[in-house]
């Protein structure tokens, strides 16, 4: 029997410990999102962990830019990108302010607003896929650029909350490779999912871009 999630909100000082460690203790926990249409809650399941300046898979890897300013704030923002000029990709921020650090959010199975969710991802072949990598996981919340910066600590005027939930068991976490990431940062086992969940999204290597002649 799975125990009933607590609705506690997560709260800074969580936030504020290295990414590593932040990382896998969000895999069980509520991520909440409010809308004009109605709430979205998804039970994460998959993340990767960026360590800013010092990873070169993270977008702070060279300091700080009008882009990527929210990762060397307080811990328990959202940072949201934009990438491929087609999707977001929604990160929570964690470690000391001024030290940029950020846990990408990948993947999640979506436990209230099944429904809102359907109607934003409608190339979805089951509800398994809803939230079934970062680019879904978005679109399914109706996250873009304007949410950069959101609180996620329990600020009522935020769209967004973490709560508690039920968190994962250390012998139930898997971790590798993070997907996608080319070079040096490639290598790094900072990826960590729910072992054997149905929601996680398949790794893929880097493919780098070919040329055009």
């Amino acid at each position: 029997m799975i125990a009933s999630p607590d609705r506690t909100p997560l709260t800074r000082d969580f936030f504020d410990r290295p990414v590593l460690e932040v990382a896998p203790d969000l895999l069980g926990r509520i991520l909440v999102r409010d809308s004009a249409d109605g709430p979205i809650e998804v039970r994460l399941t998959e993340v990767e962990a960026y360590a800013g300046e010092v990873d070169p898979g993270s977008h702070a890897y060279r300091g700080r830019t009008a882009r990527n300013s929210v990762m060397f704030g307080q811990g328990g923002h959202m940072y949201v990108y934009f990438t491929y000029g087609m999707w977001h990709c929604m990160n929570l921020v964690c470690g000391p302010e001024g030290k940029a650090g950020a846990v990408l959010l990948r993947a999640g199975e979506i436990t209230e607003g099944v429904e809102l969710a359907r109607t934003r991802r409608l190339s979805a072949r089951n509800d398994k896929e809803l939230a079934k990598g970062p680019a879904r996981l978005a679109t399914a919340l109706d996250v873009d650029r304007q949410l950069d910066g959101a609180d996620v600590c329990g600020d009522p005027s935020s769209p967004f909350s973490v709560l508690t939930g039920t968190p994962t068991p250390s012998d139930q976490v898997s971790s590798g490779p993070r997907t996608g990431v080319a070079g040096e940062g490639g290598v790094h086992p900072w990826r960590f999912w729910m072992t054997n969940d149905p929601t996680v999204s398949p790794y893929r290597a880097h493919v780098p871009r070919r040329r055009r002649t």
